[in-house]
């Protein structure tokens, strides 16, 4: 197990009704406050209303509209917001995308330059706005962690950057917000709780047994709540599960004593900065093919590891019979609960792009789990295209 520090600053407020803890929460920074959102959910579900009146003696500026791929200009307007009413704090109420935004808001009011050189470039990163969120979909993690994704489509370019500054003061959990998620929306955010998930727990740091062993609790949780949700969406403790598990897939206790570079989400960061796709969508669609790819004399027993203490399949005498029908079941689930599978379902019908947005990606994949070059990742893409064949018969 490699060294690593612990230290995650952001307050949690998980379960019904913590949102009475939001004037105190607020009032700690002061009183101007710039309030974040994307398409207006939250005034449909009322959320919108509750804060507004929690909030009563605030004086509140407002930027809507964030996208669920969060662009630069929306960080650009937030940024100006907040220079121009002297902000004391920002208030993100939405999923991963809205709070992604909020964090380089954060940061950006307190630069001089433009907000995308901070995306560029971590270090120019320094101080920062006080971020409170309300989180309203299990998905991203970012509500627990320094992390944000910033798209600018001019370059076509989607970048994801961190800096210990960007840790939210705090976050405001409460599953009953996750009530009203739709289900495609519900099933696309969990397949990005697991693809979390995947890219720390397929690794080569073999001596992690407790992080691995949370990965794996994580992966089941998904498995065993995303179907109860789906059937039932007010399912409390389907959605709290849920919502705890995009928490810890993505706060570093997964990760904390391991390392190594991402996999899957390189790919779908140029996929979505060329087709704006949903990115917990392609997440889905890329994972079973690198799965496919990534299976080898080398990597055969962790995979053998997740088909067995994810999907009780025992290892048994074939280790890669094993991984393979680990991999089916992984495709099914993903299929069972209704996000499409293949490019074509989500408007990508040709392969004009695909050796340039290989040739973007490779450079990112050379010392991942299995390293992968310009045309592993053009293969990869094509084998997406198509319906995935499955190797067994579940």
């Amino acid at each position: 197990m490699k060294n690593f520090i612990y230290d995650i600053p952001t307050k949690l407020y998980f379960g019904r009704d913590q949102i009475e803890k939001l004037p105190d929460l607020i009032n700690r920074f002061g009183k101007k406050v710039l309030l974040t959102y994307g398409g207006g959910s939250i005034k449909k579900n009322g959320l919108y209303d509750k804060v507004k009146d929690l909030l009563k003696n605030c004086e509140i500026f407002e930027l809507s509209g964030i996208e669920p791929n969060p662009r630069i200009e929306s960080v650009r307007k937030g940024a100006e917001l907040c220079k121009e009413h002297q902000i004391d704090v920002i208030l993100a109420v939405g999923g991963g995308s809205t709070i992604d935004a909020s964090k380089m808001i954060a940061a950006a009011a307190k630069y001089d330059g433009d907000a995308w050189d901070l995306v560029k470039n971590r270090d120019l990163i320094k101080d920062v706005l006080p971020l409170i969120d309300i989180l309203t979909l299990s998905a991203t993690g970012t509500e627990m962690n320094t992390s944000s994704v910033i798209t600018n489509f001019k370059t076509k370019e989607k970048i994801g950057t961190s800096a210990y500054s960007l840790y939210p003061y705090a976050s405001i959990c409460d599953p009953t917000y996750t009530f009203s998620v739709n289900p495609y929306q519900t099933a696309a955010g969990t397949a990005d709780i697991m693809s979390h998930t995947f890219e720390i727990y397929f690794s080569h740091e073999e001596e992690v047994f407790i992080q691995d062993r949370l990965a794996e609790g994580i992966l089941s949780a998904c498995i065993h709540y995303l179907p109860i949700a789906l059937e039932d969406p007010h399912n409390y403790d389907a959605r709290a599960n849920l919502m705890w598990a995009s928490t810890l897939a993505l706060n570093g206790l997964t990760s904390f004593g391991k390392g190594g570079p991402w996999t899957c989400h390189p790919i779908e960061h140029v996929l979505s900065a060329y087709y704006d796709i949903t990115h917990a969508v392609g997440l889905a669609i890329l994972t079973p093919r690198w799965m496919d790819f990534a299976v080898n004399e080398k990597t055969v027993e962790r995979f053998a590891m997740y088909a067995e203490n994810v999907w009780g399949i025992p290892k048994g005498d074939d280790l890669f019979a094993s991984a393979r029908l680990a991999i089916d079941k992984t495709y099914q689930f993903f299929l069972d609960v209704g996000l499409p599978m293949t490019l074509g379902e989500v408007g990508i019908e040709t392969d004009e792009y695909f050796e340039e947005m290989a040739m973007q990606a490779a450079p990112r994949l050379e010392n991942s789990y299995v390293p992968l070059t310009k045309d592993d990742v053009v293969n990869i893409l094509y084998a997406c295209r198509q319906p995935r064949k499955m190797s067994t018969s579940l």
